[in-house]
């Protein structure tokens, strides 16, 4: 849904971005809102949400923060109605928020275990829901969840975090049947490896980092720029006969 012919052009949308104050929520938040969109951001620190949202204005975007626990599912349905407040209601939904314990599977237990479960897999569908009604009257809709190399590999250390993201592969699926025959597309993108709070135990070994370069086809890791266009991509017209499919921005690593 375009007005102005580019299929790129997100002016006139709004999009809600989880995990917004850092890491590739805070960019792909940014790459919206140049490409047209409002944003709202949300996320637990202030501060940081303040930052982000200052970065969007500072490109003569506008943007709003929104202070919450997206693993709170309690809290789901104020937290939508609640981003609708700035702009109107949300066209656009990010799902980026997500967390990654690293735990061995013997120190695994039922609390972390479900506060993965919670934020990387459970949040995303509810929050997706309760944006539903205003993607609906708008005949369009755009929902794009943060999958992970774990979607498809076992690293170790990842048992909760891989399970959250090899679900939210089939929740992506299952989301596409059930409401892309209402103009709403649902797609994930699946990032390798860039520098972000998830990552910053691999970016602080360089010998790690060279190691998981060499695996990549292109021959190097992520910079945070390279997911900009996919994000804008799949959050704009340009892919609107695309749905329930899975982008691998991984520079080639799960090609080889």
């Amino acid at each position: 849904m375009t007005t102005s012919g580019d299929p790129f052009d997100l002016a006139g949308h709004v999009a809600l971005v989880t995990g917004g104050s850092s890491g590739l929520g805070r960019r792909i938040g940014l790459a919206l809102a140049r490409a047209g969109a409002a944003v709202v951001l949300v996320a637990r620190r202030a501060e940081l949400l303040e930052e982000a949202s200052g970065e969007i204005e500072a490109v003569g975007a506008r943007a709003a923060c929104l202070v919450a626990d997206v693993g709170d599912t309690s809290a789901i349905d104020g937290m939508a109605e609640d981003a609708a407040r700035p702009f109107g209601a949300p066209d656009i939904l990010v799902n980026a928020a997500g967390v990654n314990l690293r735990q061995p599977p013997a120190e695994v237990t039922i609390d972390s275990w479900n506060r993965t479960l919670s934020l990387n897999l459970t949040a995303p569908f509810f929050l997706a829901r309760a944006l539903l009604p205003g993607m609906k009257a708008r005949r369009w809709g755009k929902i794009v969840n943060l999958a992970s190399l774990q979607s498809c590999r076992a690293f170790a250390n990842g048992i909760a975090y891989g399970a959250s993201k090899g679900g939210i592969v089939q929740l992506t699926r299952a989301m596409a049947e059930a409401w892309s025959r209402f103009g709403i597309t649902c797609n994930a993108l699946a990032p390798g490896f860039f520098p972000t709070e998830l990552t910053a135990p691999l970016f602080g070994d360089p010998a790690t980092l060279e190691k998981l370069a060499a695996q990549t086809a292109i021959g190097r890791n992520g910079e945070l720029s390279d997911i900009d266009g996919p994000a804008v991509f799949l959050a704009a017209p340009a892919s609107d006969y695309i749905t329930g499919q899975v982008i691998f921005v991984d520079g080639g690593f799960t090609a080889k």
